[in-house]
């Protein structure tokens, strides 16, 4: 039996420009703040979901291997309201998977990548006889 219970986890994004990774999480719908004012470190928060953000110099983007995956209700709307928003980096319009879900993703400017998913809204396995 375990001695104590995980209660949450919070991704660290590496970024080469905190004041820009803030104001792109910002973007995406996030409450965003540096850390006691420090220009390396800050954390971007949204319903219940925390990603820290820290300073690193240099990243390769080609290589940046920072990821979480978040799943939500609804990975077509998040895709909708992210597009609206004009952030740079790369977004992926979800897509039925063969396991039941529509999965999208965006990749920020340093390279990071969300991954997202939610119950697909579409049947995409199984025989549909």
């Amino acid at each position: 039996m375990p001695a104590t219970t995980l209660r949450h986890i919070a991704p660290v994004f590496v970024t080469t420009d905190l004041d820009r990774a803030l104001r792109h999480y910002r973007r995406l719908g996030f409450s965003v703040e540096a850390y006691a004012g420090a220009d390396f470190y800050g954390y971007a928060r949204r319903d219940g979901l925390e990603i820290h953000l820290a300073t690193v110099e240099p990243i390769d983007r080609a290589t940046t291997t920072s990821c979480a995956y978040v799943w939500v209700d609804d990975a077509a709307a998040l895709h909708e309201e992210w597009s609206a928003a004009g952030v740079e980096g790369r977004l992926h319009a979800p897509s039925p998977t063969e396991y039941g879900l529509d999965e999208g993703a965006h990749v920020d400017p340093d390279g990071n990548l969300v991954r997202f998913g939610s119950p697909s809204s579409r049947e995409t396995h199984g025989d549909a006889r």
